[in-house]
């Protein structure tokens, strides 16, 4: 008998062995690890997860153009934003401003400063510590979409609050 022969059958016997026990996916010895909040711990579905704030709160509001006001849409994403920052307390967030391709860098970097500023106001008057949050300006130096339409300027013009445990600074 040759040694792949021998082999093969040794891995033969293994996987045999493997299928012995019928019962092995039985519920009755699962535990829940998700802590019974229907969700995957750190998926969409956990109410408690950087997920679900991106997915399901949301993660941006966005703004019209040369303007750093909030629209009834932004402020009904960031109403969900400040109440899951104070539900979720040990997360805290950055606040990126950014701005679509159209006028001068610096032009685009004081605008994305003011429109990160809207919203950390905002966040702040809902009631979220000042010291969870903290801005930064992109302005146009991140887009998230490239071409020269009103489509993709609309998508860049944006505040993004990324959430992140521990200290934001």
């Amino acid at each position: 008998m040759t040694n792949l022969t021998r082999l093969l059958i040794l891995c033969a016997g293994l996987a045999l062995a493997a299928c012995t026990d019928p019962g092995r996916f039985d519920d009755t010895n699962t535990v829940d690890l998700n802590g019974g909040n229907g969700g995957i711990a750190g998926s969409a579905s956990d109410p408690s997860s950087p997920a679900y704030f991106q997915q399901a709160v949301g993660d941006r509001v966005l703004f019209v153009v040369d303007q750093y006001t909030l629209t009834p849409q932004a402020r009904v994403t960031l109403d969900g934003q400040a109440d899951w920052l104070m539900t979720n307390t040990d997360y805290n967030a950055v606040i990126e401003g950014h701005a679509d391709e159209q006028g001068t860098r610096e032009y685009n970097l004081a605008l994305g400063a003011r429109r990160a500023n809207s919203v950390q106001e905002y966040l702040l008057s809902r009631g979220v510590p000042a010291a969870r949050l903290r801005t930064v300006s992109y302005g146009k130096e991140r887009p998230i979409e490239i071409c020269s339409e009103e489509s993709c300027y609309a998508q860049n013009r944006r505040a993004v609050t990324v959430i992140s445990v521990g200290p934001t600074s």
